[in-house]
Formats: C-alpha cells, structure tokens, sequence
C-alpha cells in the first residue's frame, strides 16, 4: 500500500517541499481503488484510480508544496485556534483580498498579509467573512462524510447501461468532466457545453488537460441566458451532469425542476457543499472542499496538502459510480453529489506511517485522449440529434 502510493506519484505531490514525501495516506489510494473497481462492474470499463488522482500533476509537471496547494491556488492558513485554506484563483478573487482582510491597499502578492491577519482571529470567523466575499474558504476538517443525496425526480424506467445514452456535460474545470468523460468511454455520447461569454476555464489553461478531461465529447456552445436550443438538448439528454450552484440554473430556468424529462434521466449535480441550507451557494474548488472534509497530509509542522486538489478526481470517480447506479434503479433521479462530503470519507481512511525506504516517483502523465473540439464545432451535429431523439419519442 505505502509503496503504491510512491509509486503512483501521489507521495511525491504530498508533504513539505524541503522534507521526504509522505506516505501517510495511502488506505486513500486502496480505497479510490475499490471505488474504481465498482465503476469497472456497473460500466465495464477499467479504470487507473493512481492516473486520476495523480495525472493532472503528471501532465503539468507538479509537485508537493506543502502548505500551497500543487497547483498553487490555495493556502493552508494557521490561525488563532486552528486551520483554514483559502483559494485565490481567480482575478476578482485577488482583487477580493482587501475587503476580505479589511485594508485599502491591494497587495502585489496578497498571501503574506493574509496569513498576518489570520493568525490573530479564529479560523470559522475567517472562513465566514470570505464567504461574504464569495471567496472559496474551510475550516480545516468541518464537513463530516455524507453519501450522495437522491431525490425522485420523474418517471423511472428499467435498468439501463450508459452504452447509447446521451449525456449532456454543463459542467467545467475538473470533477464534472471527469464523470461525464469516464461515461463517455462507457459509451455514452457526450456533449460538452459551454457559453460562449464564458467558456470551461480549463480551455484557457494547459490543452493536454483540457483534452484529458474533454477529448472525444462532442462541443456545443450556447448562451444560456437566451437558448431555447439548450432547452430542447436538456430536454433530450439521458443524463445530464453539472457543476453550478442551484440558484445559478435555476435564475435561467435550465434546473431539473424547470425542463421537461425523458423518463429515467439522472440528473448529476456536483456542488461543493450541497444543495440545500446555508451552504447550498458556498465556492469551492478541488484543494479547499478537501481541507474542508479533513484530507490532508502530516509534517511536524501541521497539515500540509495531500495531492493535487484531490476532492476533484475523486468526486468526479464518484460521480460517474453514481451516474451508473442511479441508472441500475431506472433513473429518474436527481443525485446531488458534494465534494467536501467525498473528502471527509476518504479522511475516514485510518492513517498510514512514513516509510523512507519507499520510493517517491513522480507522477506519471496519463494516457492521451483525442483532442477537444472547439467551443461550438459540434453545434450542427450536436442538434440533428436532438431532432432524431424527438422523432424517435414520439
């Protein structure tokens, strides 16, 4: 176990940049591995949980930072009585810092006086204040594991394998289209979209990931203040997967409640937090929601982070593992899938010891994908099969 997490690349991404890796959670990867074999039975597909967990750092050549995640968005933060992370990765995030940290100057590199003011103040009131900012903060081991919640949501049918569906993808960044690109190689048809004002952000980013988590999906672009084409393909999706806050669909009236269904549609919603009470609408990305579940790595100096934003690829495995079992009862199921609450299980994990004889390799890249299409080059494609799934309904 220890020396398969060496070897998969995750030691190396794991522990303080000037000391040795650390090995302490390895049951993580044993565990991400069963889960990947449950996919295997319910999709027939294999499925590399070492290559999902670790691939990302792989392709851009990442490693362990200790208290800055691997990619280097996010801050492990000591304060008053504990620990918080915060994520600055996007512009109006940085330019968020003082308010947050209540100072008129905008700092060059915002991370020390950040770190300044958080060591005299108690780590929920910190993480409170940034969520009126609508900053992604936790408080280091806050959310307790929880399954995917399941509510009925329409007419179920029989059993259906993913092979043949459609699959419509609203989702970005990571976690979403890793569930819809693991459907995908199950055989699902697959159609990414995204808005034309504002594209996945990933696109922007290194293309080998974007292709990893995006090749072979058909593109479709839409304006979902306005498309009534984005209705119809919804309306014609097997399975729809997203990643939005609820109140985001909701405002353009695209949520599962507002368009009509084919019977047996799973709708896969991946929130941070959950969909209802007080933390329905809270940011997060990969590195803080698990913080939030607890899953961190241990030096002698206090936690550090375990991996590279490690509740994204394991939600995104989850998410699929959901998809497939919601269609094994006949679907017509909204499964609300929460990436802080995946976390905190694999934090259940009993703890590891270091092992120094082990080796620490470095993550290895994973199998290339075709190449994503460009945004909007499947449109034509993409709405002859929505105008197909309405003949063959009726």
């Amino acid at each position: 176990m220890q020396r398969d997490w060496g070897a998969s690349g995750l030691a190396h991404l794991t522990g303080l940049p000037s000391g040795v890796p650390d090995f302490s959670r390895a049951p993580v990867l044993a565990a991400a591995r069963s889960t990947a074999a449950d996919l295997d039975r319910h999709l027939g597909i294999t499925v590399d949980a070492a290559e999902l967990l670790a691939g990302r750092a792989g392709l851009l050549g990442l490693t362990r930072r200790g208290r800055s995640s691997a990619g280097g968005a996010t801050r492990l933060i000591a304060t008053r009585d504990g620990w918080c992370a915060l994520t600055l990765s996007r512009p109006d995030d940085v330019e968020a810092v003082p308010a947050l940290i209540e100072s008129a100057e905008q700092q060059d590199d915002p991370w020390p006086v950040v770190q300044a003011w958080a060591g005299d103040r108690v780590a929920e009131d910190i993480v409170a204040r940034a969520r009126l900012l609508d900053l992604p903060a936790a408080v280091l081991g806050e959310t307790v594991a929880a399954a995917p919640v399941v509510k009925r949501l329409g007419l179920s049918v029989g059993p259906r394998d993913v092979s043949g569906l459609l699959v419509v993808d609203l989702s970005s960044m990571w976690a979403g289209p890793l569930c819809a690109q693991l459907l995908r190689r199950a055989g699902a048809t697959v159609v990414k979209v995204e808005t034309t004002a504002r594209p996945d952000g990933t696109r922007a980013g290194p293309s080998a990931f974007f292709d990893w988590m995006n090749g072979g999906k058909l593109c479709y672009a839409a304006d979902f203040g306005s498309s009534e084409r984005l209705r119809d393909l919804i309306e014609a999706a097997d399975v729809v997967v997203e990643s939005s806050r609820p109140s985001a669909l909701r405002r353009r009236a695209l949520g599962p409640d507002d368009v009509a269904a084919r019977d047996g549609r799973v709708w896969l919603r991946i929130t941070g937090y959950g969909s209802d009470g007080e933390c329905a609408n809270r940011a997060a990305f990969g590195d803080d929601a698990a913080v939030s579940g607890g899953l961190v790595g241990r030096s002698a100096e206090g936690p550090v982070f375990c991996g590279d934003a490690i509740a994204d690829p394991l939600t995104g495995l989850h998410s699929a593992l959901s998809v497939a079992e919601s269609l094994a009862r006949g679907g017509g199921e909204l499964v609300d899938v929460a990436m802080a609450a995946v976390a905190a299980g694999y934090a259940l994990q009993r703890e590891g010891r270091s092992e120094d004889d082990c080796p620490a390799m470095t993550p290895r890249a994973p199998v290339p994908q075709p190449r994503a299409a460009k945004l909007g080059a499947d449109n034509h494609h993409v709405e002859r099969i929505v105008v197909e799934r309405r003949l063959t309904a009726c």
